[in-house]
Parts: C-alpha cells; structure tokens; sequence
C-alpha cells in the first residue's frame, strides 16, 4: 500500500495543542463540582493569564 499523500495531524503543531487543550479543558469540566467552569476557571485551565504577562514583558 503506497503512503498517502494527505498530511496528517501529526504533521501540524497547531492542531495538536488544540488537541491538548481541549483534554485539558474536558478533564477539568469532569473534575468541576459546578455545572459549567466559569470563564475565570477556563482561563486558568489554558493557563491565559501566563501567555498574557508573557506579552506584556
């Protein structure tokens, strides 16, 4: 069987942290004793709060 031609997820970066925070975000919606994680909760999960003093500097 001849290789294919088409790029995988595995070839884009971009895709595979998308992955990885979206399992992120899932474990802990499933740990959350609230119904939904909050906005503040979600900004913590994806860690937002580092990137954005990471750009102020």
């Amino acid at each position: 069987m001849a290789p294919s031609l088409m790029a995988s997820v595995q070839d884009d970066p971009v895709a595979l942290a998308e992955i990885d925070l979206c399992g992120e975000l899932m474990i802990a919606a499933s740990a959350a004793v609230e119904e939904r994680l909050s906005f503040d909760r979600i900004d913590e999960v994806l860690e937002v709060a580092r990137v954005r003093a990471a750009r102020v500097k």
